[in-house]
């Protein structure tokens, strides 16, 4: 192409395509951790670069995982600030938000923070669709996955690093939450150089 279009383009291009690159190594790294015979699924997060979000969500797609959430739009996730504004009751904060989506004609899944297996059966017992389970030990998690029995979707977050990804799989969980992906994903180094063209 001109030589003047693609120098002009030359730096905003890498830095897509180095940070893109960055997310989906990354990703199918985490991907390729989960031990074939487990159910879990690697998932992003909402902590994507501003205005970047859909390129982003994008890159992880393309690594192998599933996206999360695009946005506040596609699923209700209530967590220790909104349960705590809710009077700290679990079961009032979910009731409250499926009011809310009742009021507004909205049918889309609710998922409750949990810290604790009171807290996940507070859950079960509100009847949310998706129990996610923040910062727990591999132990906790495990028995927080058989306390669930099927009765809701199990999300593992929190600290998940490359060498913990199969030991937290083999809990049960069927999804992986990583803000890692692309909150602080290292960009690849990808370089353009110019050939002339006799």
């Amino acid at each position: 192409g001109p030589v003047r279009g693609l120098l002009t383009a030359e730096r905003t291009a890498l830095n897509l395509m180095q940070r893109m690159s960055g997310i989906a190594t990354l990703t199918r790294a985490f991907v390729d951790q989960v031990p074939p015979d487990c159910k879990a699924r690697i998932l992003d997060t909402r902590k994507t670069a501003p205005g970047l979000r859909l390129l982003d969500k994008r890159a992880v797609v393309l690594g192998g995982g599933l996206n999360h959430r695009l946005g506040l739009y596609d699923m209700v996730m209530l967590k220790d600030n909104h349960i705590d504004a809710a009077g700290g009751r679990i079961d009032v904060a979910v009731e409250k938000a499926r009011a809310y989506l009742a009021k507004h004609h909205l049918q889309i899944p609710v998922e409750v923070e949990t810290r604790t297996l009171a807290e996940v059966a507070q859950a079960l017992s509100a009847g949310t669709d998706r129990i996610l389970l923040d910062n727990m030990t591999t132990p906790q998690m495990a028995d927080a996955v058989r306390l669930i029995a099927g009765r809701a979707e199990s999300e593992a977050s929190g600290n998940m690093t490359l060498d913990r990804i199969a030991e937290v799989a083999r809990t049960g969980v069927d999804f992986i939450s990583i803000g890692a992906l692309t909150h602080s994903v290292p960009a690849l180094d990808i370089s353009f150089k110019v050939r002339p063209v006799a």
